[in-house]
């Protein structure tokens, strides 16, 4: 599988991606999305501080799991077959499964730098004061994107190049929606 063209599978994951984060921000906005803000830490500690907080919950993996999973059998069922030669040589229920994995990745993403962020006393949804702050914004766009990236390189061949591609152009797209959530009044902080 080393045939994938690296621009079109970034491409391929960017616009797929972008796709399950629209149906995540309206899910977030959703009054019955509610229902699924269950803590995955469970309201645990570690160290007398919360493991992940109360903002990574339930609901995310609720809707990205199977967004994710639905944009990529959408995006490989559409494809020209041109693109889809640039790809992985898969069935559209295959690409749904890998959507899957790779929504379940982008999630599980950012458990680590949540974790990290609870350590050092930095609020849900907050950003980290000072010389913190700038690594913290950074990670806060990469750790998803990295997650996403790392599960679905377990299952098929992504080539380096489209991990430049996707962390670049990602981190801006991750942005925007985080400024969109922000002015629907969905996230505490744009920045």
């Amino acid at each position: 599988m080393t045939g994938v063209d690296p621009l079109v599978a970034a491409l391929f994951l960017l616009a797929a991606f972008t796709l399950a984060g629209a149906a995540q921000t309206v899910w977030f906005a959703a009054p019955m999305s509610h229902a699924f803000a269950i803590p995955l830490d469970g309201g645990r500690c570690f160290r007398g501080r919360r493991i992940f907080g109360a903002h990574k919950t339930v609901r995310g993996f609720v809707v990205m799991v199977p967004a994710a999973a639905l944009a990529f059998a959408l995006l490989a069922t559409l494809a020209a077959d041109a693109v889809l030669r640039a790809l992985w040589p898969l069935s559209p229920l295959t690409y749904a499964l890998l959507g899957a994995w790779a929504g379940f990745g982008f999630m599980a993403g950012e458990l680590p730098n949540s974790f990290i962020k609870r350590q050092l006393d930095v609020a849900p949804g907050a950003a980290a004061d000072g010389w913190r702050g700038v690594p913290h914004f950074l990670f806060d766009r990469f750790d998803s994107g990295l997650g996403m990236l790392t599960a679905l390189s377990l299952a098929v061949h992504v080539p380096w190049l489209s991990w430049l591609y996707v962390l670049l152009f990602g981190l801006f797209i991750h942005w925007s929606f985080s400024v969109v959530m922000f002015r629907l009044g969905l996230k505490g902080r744009a920045a």
